[in-house]
């Protein structure tokens, strides 16, 4: 799922004409690890941030999942992590909520999430979403 964010949250940077991206990522998560070789097979700079060690800051995240059409769509709904979620926290009914069940299970973010210098904000991996979002 790529989808632009009409304003986003200063840090990114482009390095003459190739496009830099930050891939938010879990150090163990396989997926991740394809977005990651994929970029670097085709030479795309970008910076690699565990998001565990480094939290996405509350502005960041609340910008990302609303270029992504809502914090349901930025939440891995299928995952283990929310599975064993207990059914009250799986309802957050505002922002803060959702920032705080992020902050307290990292893990519910779907990986990789991949913001470019352009403002496209995507997650998820596969090689053609990656061609696409990489045209």
């Amino acid at each position: 799922m790529i989808r632009s964010m009409p304003t986003l949250t200063p840090g990114l940077q482009t390095t003459g004409n190739a496009m830099r991206v930050t891939l938010y990522r879990l150090d163990t998560c396989d997926t991740c690890k394809k977005a990651r070789n994929w970029l670097a097979r085709h030479h795309v700079e970008h910076d690699f941030i565990d998001y565990r060690e480094n939290p996405i800051p509350a502005a960041k995240l609340t910008d990302y999942a609303n270029a992504l059409g809502g914090w349901e769509k930025l939440v891995n709904r299928s995952s283990m992590t929310w599975r064993s979620l207990p059914d009250a926290r799986k309802a957050p009914a505002s922002d803060p909520e959702w920032l705080l069940l992020i902050r307290e299970h990292p893990a519910l973010v779907r990986r990789p999430l991949v913001v470019t210098a352009d403002g496209d904000v995507s997650v998820g991996f596969t090689n053609g979403a990656f061609e696409k979002l990489f045209a």
